[in-house]
């Protein structure tokens, strides 16, 4: 019997697994020291990070999100961004608790992960709000250029002493760059003033001997050949809204993806527990077929209690049951 680590480096590397899961299930994330110390209490008020970002978490809500107003932004002028912007450092950052629960890892039977999140899109839009960065994008772009060069060197030299420290096997990085209907940026755009610097972050997490797996939990239909181009390794949060079979002709079986059931779908009241065990076994027969493919909800979790113990049943058990049925032949 593999290990959970075996497993699923098995369907990574398009070879025999004992059965089909959610990759989370085989990596544990150790505490990023950044994102510990900008965690904040559930008063619903505002509270600033380390570059000056205000950020709300309203008691009962799933996490805290910025709050950004004409009066907080930190980038009031894209024009001056360099007056107004203050990188922060990592001298002060604890790193303790990563260090002891990196430790405390099994390695031959579980990755060790590291969130690495707020990435070139989130970062620029949490200093100046979203419908300043996407003007400026469109109306600044050398402007923007320069601010994304300042955050992607703070990511690389991040990842870098991630990297020595810690020696994760796998870099969790979250950038969602768009909604469910469309990526934010025109293509053309996003290639133009994001992709150059995340390839150069790809590069980075390579060199350090690490995967990359990108968090993006939304459409990235149009750029998926360039998430291959750039290195991407997983592409974690892939929604139904995507065409996935599509991306998977058009990348070749080079990009492997996790997610596929419609988490929004299942995740309400009104709904039986067999229409959300057969949306599990849909997302299992339409996209397992191709291979490299991690079924799973693309944003982790239901947060309705009973629908999230149905849908993880029913993967455990069809995951393994198709595994068994549709065995990959050597050299498919």
């Amino acid at each position: 019997m593999m290990t959970l680590r075996e497993n699923a480096m098995a369907i990574y590397e398009h070879r025999q697994p004992d059965f089909y899961g959610d990759i989370m299930e085989a990596i544990e994330l150790v505490p990023d020291p950044l994102l510990m110390e900008c965690l904040i209490p559930p008063d619903g008020l505002p509270h600033k990070d380390a570059w000056g970002v205000s950020w709300i978490l309203k008691e009962g809500a799933p996490g805290q999100h910025p709050h950004i107003t004409d009066e907080n932004k930190v980038i009031k002028d894209i024009e001056k961004w360099e007056e107004y912007v203050k990188v922060p450092g990592f001298d002060h950052l604890d790193w303790s608790l990563a260090e002891q629960v990196t430790a405390s890892v099994d390695r031959r039977e579980k990755m060790v992960g590291f969130m690495c999140a707020g990435g070139l899109f989130e970062r620029s839009h949490f200093l100046m709000g979203i419908e300043d960065a996407l003007c400026a994008y469109l109306e600044n772009p050398d402007e923007m250029k320069a601010l994304l060069r300042v955050i992607a060197d703070y990511k690389i030299t991040y990842i870098r002493l991630v990297a020595e420290k810690l020696h994760p096997d796998i870099i969790f990085y979250h950038d969602d760059w768009g909604s469910k209907q469309n990526v934010f940026l025109p293509p053309r755009v996003w290639r133009e003033i994001i992709k150059p610097l995340q390839k150069e972050i790809a590069d980075t997490i390579h060199a350090c001997g690490m995967l990359y797996m990108h968090h993006a939990d939304c459409i990235c239909q149009p750029i998926v050949e360039d998430m291959v181009e750039i290195g991407v390794d997983i592409w974690q949060g892939v929604i139904a809204q995507n065409d996935i079979v599509k991306i998977q002709e058009v990348t070749k079986g080079k990009l492997a993806m996790v997610g596929g059931i419609d988490g929004p779908a299942i995740d309400i009241s009104n709904i039986t527990e067999e229409e959300i065990r057969q949306e599990v076994r849909r997302a299992v027969d339409t996209y397992c077929p191709a291979g490299r493919f991690f079924p799973g909800i693309p944003n982790g979790e239901c947060f309705l209690k009973w629908n999230d113990g149905i849908w993880r049943d029913e993967l455990k058990k069809y995951g393994r049951q198709y595994a068994i049925e549709h065995p990959i032949k050597e050299n498919s």
